[in-house]
């Protein structure tokens, strides 16, 4: 009961945002009609039950004239019942892509904000698997909490509306106790909720691990997919590694999970089945089993019997909607723990600051330096990684950071950038100012070369014709003319050409700061040097801050910063000139 509490309270809370946002009004009037309709559904199958009384009772009695008119009344109840049945569906769809829709905006936008989607990798939440939790759990959720809900409530209006008729029916031709003068009132009642309880818990005692074991299945599956992206991500290292033997046990390993598990749920679903599937064929025979001491005995006709028969299915189907769908509760369940832990590891990453100290990173006012002021950089599990106090980055000069690799350089610039959290200590960036981070591995979007280039900026922003200046000023003068090409630039691209389009990207973009991580790495010297040097002439109220190893680049900066070794961390020195001004690198 406490588990299923639970599980009623997480439902509530994640269904419950929809039916209150800006989408609330069509949200609540199709769930009304839905629901509506529903109740009408029901209506007919109690005209129904009532029909089967007659219509029998009429062929019992040869009576043509009532059976020619129970066919057309028939007719018209069936007729309706097709037509709410249609309605409903197409009602029903509607909201569940209406539900889903704002459902996966949330989550979205939740998962992307303020990098929060990197928080949950740093924190060691990357196999939560995202992708599986915004598209196949939230569409799996909204179709199962509509037919689940809808089930139960038509299961219990079912319910109190054919009780009514079988009680009715059982006191008509009550049963007697041989040897008592004694007669069980409404004993068709009771006998079927004596077969439902039974079955309930038969059911629930039989197919308990099925939750467990469809939820660990999609956490496999999931697993065993984003493997296999990631191969298909990496496929030229591991081709020119000769690493496919490898890579086919690991997935192969990984396989051997689902496959496992996989003969677990079939094991306990044979059981399950095989009660459920006894209990739904008894469920056809025995009220006529109950009701036929009172049918032989003539104290009932032929068109009560049917009708008795009728009502008792709908109460035992009504009183056994946990056993009729409890497969399905099993996946239900187990997807609305995954959506459970799906938001609490977004609010966790989002909210670290709430949990531990963090790095604050704030405007300032009075100044166009960046300061970093009694900052201390750490790793997420806690180990102390860089150190800078009273250190600045004036604008607009040019700085060059090196030290040795592992010395956290491009995690100081993540924490400049803000999505580093982890560590003590304040950043002050002027206010109203951009910063850009390049990558030595730039991030491209799948679709057209000029979108591509001006991410994340949004198409008509920036005029194409100075797209395919800036391709040709970084050397690119063939892709100039296929900026509606769409392509997965970061495979159809060597490094070196990525490296090129980043450079675009930040001539175009003009920010106040530009942070490059190797950005230029993969590139030769003289290429190197030719966009370093259109950096400077584009770009010159840009503060430009590297990362480096080469020598040659001491040409194109003002000042280079080391960071040196200081016991188990690394210190970020004060950093001496290394030229008097950008024009003498030329």
């Amino acid at each position: 009961m406490k588990n299923i509490s639970a599980t009623l309270a997480t439902v509530w809370r994640i269904a419950m945002p929809y039916f209150r946002s800006e989408d609330k009004w069509a949200g609540r009037g199709l769930l009304a009609a839905v629901i509506a309709i529903e109740l009408a559904l029901v209506a007919i199958d109690v005209l129904v039950n009532q029909w089967q009384n007659r219509f029998y009772s009429a062929l019992q009695a040869y009576d043509l004239d009532t059976f020619v008119r129970e066919i057309w009344i028939f007719v018209g109840l069936a007729s309706a019942f097709v037509a709410l049945a249609v309605y409903q569906l197409y009602l029903n769809q509607w909201l569940q892509i209406r539900w889903r829709q704002w459902l996966t905006r949330h989550y979205l936008g939740e998962w992307l904000d303020d990098a929060t989607h990197y928080r949950m990798q740093l924190k060691g939440d990357a196999a939560d698997n995202p992708d599986q939790r915004i598209t196949d759990d939230v569409k799996t959720f909204v179709e199962q909490t509509l037919s689940i809900g809808i089930g139960l409530l038509s299961s219990i209006v079912t319910l109190f509306s054919f009780v009514i008729i079988l009680w009715g029916l059982s006191n008509a031709a009550p049963l007697r106790i041989p040897g008592l003068d004694f007669a069980i009132s409404g004993y068709l009642v009771w006998g079927a909720l004596f077969y439902a309880v039974l079955g309930t818990a038969l059911t629930h005692w039989i197919g308990m691990p099925l939750v467990n074991l469809n939820f660990e299945q999609q956490r496999y599956e999931a697993d065993f997919r984003f493997n296999l992206v990631r191969v298909r991500e990496n496929s030229e290292q591991i081709a020119l590694l000769k690493g496919e033997s490898a890579e086919r046990e690991r997935l192969l390993d990984r396989f051997g999970y689902v496959i496992n598990n996989w003969y677990g749920i079939m094991s306990r679903t044979k059981r399950l089945t095989a009660f459920t599937a006894s209990y739904q064929q008894a469920a056809v025979i025995f009220p006529y089993v109950l009701v036929a001491p009172a049918y032989f005995a003539k104290k009932i006709q032929l068109g009560d019997m049917m009708q008795t028969g009728s009502a008792f299915s709908s109460v035992q189907r009504a009183l056994s909607f946990f056993v009729t769908t409890y497969r399905q509760l099993a996946e239900w369940r187990a997807v609305v723990a995954r959506l459970d832990g799906f938001e609490m590891s977004v609010s966790s990453a989002a909210n670290i600051a709430a949990h531990e100290p963090t790095i604050g990173v704030t405007p300032s006012t009075g100044s166009d330096a960046i300061a970093l002021e009694q900052l201390l950089v750490k790793l997420p599990n806690g180990k102390p990684l860089v150190a800078a106090n009273g250190f600045a980055i004036q604008h607009p000069e040019r700085v060059l950071v090196t030290g040795p690799s592992g010395s956290g350089k491009s995690t100081l610039f993540r924490a400049i950038a803000g999505i580093w959290p982890f560590g003590t200590g304040k950043i002050a960036i002027p206010g109203k100012s951009s910063l850009m981070m390049l990558p030595q591995r730039p991030y491209f979007p799948i679709g057209p070369l000029g979108d591509a280039v001006i991410y994340p900026a949004e198409r008509g922003t920036i005029a194409p014709d100075k797209i395919k200046e800036a391709l040709r000023a970084v050397g690119m003068p063939r892709l100039a003319e296929q900026l509606d090409d769409e392509a997965h630039w970061n495979r159809t691209l060597s490094l070196g050409e990525q490296q090129r389009l980043g450079v675009a990207r930040a001539l175009l973009h003009a920010p106040d700061y530009l942070f490059l991580d190797e950005a230029t790495a993969s590139l030769d010297e003289p290429s190197e040097a030719l966009l370093y040097r259109l950096m400077e002439e584009k770009l010159p109220s840009t503060t430009i801050v590297s990362i480096g190893h080469r020598s040659t680049l001491d040409a194109f900066h003002t000042r280079n910063v080391r960071l040196v070794p200081d016991g188990e961390i690394h210190v970020l020195g004060v950093g001496a000139p290394v030229r008097a001004a950008p024009s003498e690198a030329r």
